[in-house]
């Protein structure tokens, strides 16, 4: 193998890893908002109805 393969082979790996890394931390960060959401979703108050008394 040649030192000009083995350059071009280990600058693949790395590319490989850093696309599987950020597909990883894309996938953590939409699980986090999911979460949030739900969790906001729990902590919503219902909406106060008008007050519909004739005085």
């Amino acid at each position: 193998m040649t030192r000009q393969t083995a350059d071009d082979e280990k600058q693949a790996r790395l590319a490989a890893a850093l696309r599987e890394n950020l597909k990883r931390r894309k996938a953590q960060a939409r699980a986090r908002r999911a979460e949030e959401a739900q969790a906001h979703e729990h902590d919503a108050v219902p909406p106060v109805q008008a007050d519909t008394r004739r005085t």
